[in-house]
C-alpha cells in the first residue's frame, strides 16, 4: 500500500491562511473547494482538526497557487461565450465576437485532443467557423434537407445547427453549450 507526503489533517488557521494567501473571499473560496461558505466559517473557526479531501486539495494548492489562475473563469469579452465540454468537464470556452470577427479561448485541459482548437491558442475566426461545421453533419451529407427539416432550420448554417444539437456527435462525448 502506498503513502503519501500529505498531512492527514489541518486546523482552521491553515485553511485562513491557504485563502489569504490565495487572496480570496470565504464565499470564493468555498466554490474552488466545492464545499459551502458555512463549511469554510466553520472549519476557520473551530478548533477541531479537519480532515477528508480538502486536506489533499489544501496541500497541492499550498504548492502550486498558480492554480487558482489556471482554473478561474474570465468574465466573458465577447457578446457570445461558448463552452466546450466532454461530459461535465469544461474543455475550452470559446469568446465570440462575431460583428469583429474576433475569438478569444481559455483551455482547462492540458490534453490537446479535448481542447476545442488543439495546440492553437489564438485561433482566427475562420478556425472558430471550421470548429463549428466539424460539431455538425458535413455540408455534404445525403439527404441533408431531411436532417435540416427535422431539425426546423430553413439552410445549413453550423450555428444554428449546434444550437439545436448542442454540438453534439453520436462518436464522442463532447458538447457544446451557448450562452449569450
Amino acid at each position: 500500500m502506498s503513502t503519501f507526503a500529505i498531512s492527514d489533517t489541518l486546523v482552521g488557521k491553515d485553511i485562513k491562511a491557504l485563502r489569504q494567501t490565495l487572496g480570496m473571499t470565504q464565499e470564493e473560496f468555498s466554490r474552488l473547494v466545492c464545499v459551502s461558505k458555512k463549511t469554510i466559517e466553520r472549519w476557520e473557526s473551530g478548533k477541531k482538526e479537519i480532515t477528508g479531501p480538502i486536506v489533499t486539495l489544501a496541500k497541492i494548492l499550498t504548492e502550486y497557487p498558480q492554480l487558482k489562475e489556471e482554473l478561474e473563469i474570465p468574465d466573458r469579452e465577447y457578446p457570445l461565450r461558448l463552452w466546450y465540454m466532454c461530459g461535465n468537464k469544461i474543455c475550452t470556452i470559446i469568446d465570440v465576437d462575431e460583428r469583429h470577427r474576433r475569438v478569444k479561448i481559455y483551455n482547462y485541459t492540458r490534453d490537446y485532443l479535448s481542447r476545442a482548437f488543439g495546440r492553437e491558442v489564438h485561433p482566427t475566426f475562420e478556425a472558430y467557423e471550421a470548429f463549428l461545421e466539424s460539431r455538425c453533419f458535413p455540408r455534404s451529407r445525403d439527404k441533408m434537407k431531411l436532417i435540416l427539416k427535422e431539425l426546423d432550420l430553413p439552410f445549413y448554417d453550423p450555428f444554428l445547427i449546434i444550437e439545436k444539437t448542442n454540438g453534439k456527435m453520436a462518436e464522442d462525448d463532447f458538447w457544446i453549450r451557448i450562452e449569450r
